[in-house]
């Protein structure tokens, strides 16, 4: 029995430095422009990936330098877990650091951890970037920073990974004029991006290049996680490919093995 995601099994993404270069324009757009650029992201992983590329891009002059506000204490917390164990970091974030262009104790930014230090981030102009939970702003402190700025259009907001149907964050990408946040509507005059290149999550080829070494022996195969419209291209593709009909579960189904 084979499980695999389906996230976005009907495309793939842009490779990661195309993601980059197109991120690094949005945000020096966002900087001409003078507004706040709210970075909806998850605490582990996103966060620092996210720190990581703009403390390289500011290092090599490919944005001005700005503030950077990380308002997350989870974010936080794992972000100094990370920094300290440069023992696994590679050749290239090593480098950073030996040329204090990377900065392991998060000197370089401004930590939001309490409640108080976030909403003061209501006060502050820009351009700066502010980092917050969730990442699909379904919760957390991303939602208070939305509705103080969505209805600002020199406000950016930069989305970087997949938003899951019915959240907020998918709300936007779709190009809602007007959402509803803790019960006031918003208008959305902010500008919205969106980065997939930057998911944890597989797109096609890369799903169908983990299944190939697996398909010879014919494996009962599950597609889980992704919505239809992106696991039945991806099933269809198997079936065509390699004669294997792939189950697709609703939510509760039982599957006999």
């Amino acid at each position: 029995l084979v499980i695999m995601e389906s996230t976005y099994g009907n495309r793939d993404h842009k490779s990661q430095e195309e993601t980059i270069a197109e991120g690094l324009k949005i945000i020096n757009k966002a900087i001409r422009n003078g507004g706040k650029i709210l970075v909806p992201a998850f605490a582990i992983g996103r966060t620092q990936q996210l720190l990581y590329y703009m403390a390289r891009a500011e290092y090599e002059g490919q944005i001005p330098d700005i503030p950077i506000y990380l308002d997350s204490p989870m974010g936080i917390d794992a972000s100094r877990i990370y920094g300290k164990h440069i023992e696994l970091y590679d050749e290239e974030a090593r480098h950073l650091i030996s040329l204090g262009a990377l900065k392991t104790d998060m000197s370089d930014i401004f930590v939001c951890k309490t409640p108080e230090q976030s909403k003061g981030l209501n006060l502050i102009e820009g351009p700066c970037m502010i980092i917050a939970g969730s990442g699909m702003c379904n919760a957390g402190r991303i939602l208070h920073h939305l509705r103080h700025n969505l209805s600002k259009p020199e406000t950016s907001v930069i989305i970087p990974g997949y938003q899951g149907k019915g959240t907020l964050g998918r709300r936007l990408v779709e190009g809602a004029e007007t959402v509803r946040i803790f019960g006031d509507e918003v208008e959305v005059k902010a500008s919205i991006h969106t980065m997939n290149g930057l998911s944890a999550h597989a797109g096609q080829s890369d799903l169908l290049r983990w299944f190939h070494p697996m398909a010879a022996s014919k494996p009962k195969l599950v597609l889980s996680h992704g919505e239809d419209r992106a696991r039945e291209p991806l099933a269809q593709i198997i079936r065509e490919k390699y004669g294997i009909e792939a189950i697709l579960p609703e939510y509760g189904e039982e599957i006999t093995l």
